[in-house]
């Protein structure tokens, strides 16, 4: 399982995630978390307007198999579990979730802005922080002192810190530097992403995959 996290906001954790998983989904279905309430939209999918996994987190019987029912196609090969109602939920749920994801064969949590559930990062196999090179989100990133595997670096053209910098900073190695393309922003602005992801971010993601 992975689980990619930002310390600041506007760092690029959805469509890294969404990205990430269509990546995998080449190899193996993927069920990609939408916990942030924003992978509808980076994939150009229909808003759902079914229960999602903030439901299901709110819920004290819901099972596994009600989770997995959730589940909407982005692909053939990938489905997305929608965010639904975003609830402050009972953390003895975030356990329950954690058990759920890791028996899927392949699942990528967007768990969007702040450090995710302790449960959640325990289970993961892969705690993926993304990060632009900005001085503000890389002391913001050293404060949170979560469970870091490793770091998406989204360039920034004329930053000064460098992805050793960043490895340094944080203690953890860069698995994927995603330099700048706006053939992606272009995907996702055209809702695009889930069936034209740019080639240049494949090459760039398969590191961290």
């Amino acid at each position: 399982m992975f689980i990619c996290w930002s310390a600041k906001g506007g760092s690029g954790t959805t469509v890294v995630a969404s990205s990430l998983a269509l990546v995998l989904s080449r190899a193996q279905p993927t069920v990609l978390v939408d916990l942030s309430g924003d992978v509808p939209a980076a994939l150009g999918l229909s808003e759902p307007s079914s229960p999602g996994v903030h439901d299901w987190l709110a819920s004290p019987t819901a099972d596994a198999a009600a989770l997995v029912r959730l589940a909407v196609p982005a692909s053939d090969t990938m489905n997305v579990l929608p965010a639904g109602d975003r609830r402050p939920v009972e953390s003895a749920r975030w356990s329950d979730l954690a058990g759920a994801l890791a028996d899927l064969p392949s699942a990528v949590v967007d768990a969007g802005t702040g450090t995710p559930a302790a449960e959640l990062l325990a289970a993961a196999t892969h705690s993926l922080l993304v990060i632009r090179p900005c001085y503000l989100a890389l002391r913001r990133a050293v404060a949170h002192d979560a469970r870091t595997t490793g770091i998406v670096l989204v360039g920034e053209p004329g930053r000064a810190l460098t992805a050793r910098d960043v490895e340094h900073a944080l203690g953890a190695p860069v698995v994927a530097e995603l330099q700048y393309d706006p053939a992606v922003a272009r995907a996702v602005d055209a809702g695009l992403l889930a069936t034209r992801l740019p080639r240049t971010l494949v090459h760039q993601l398969r590191g961290a995959a």
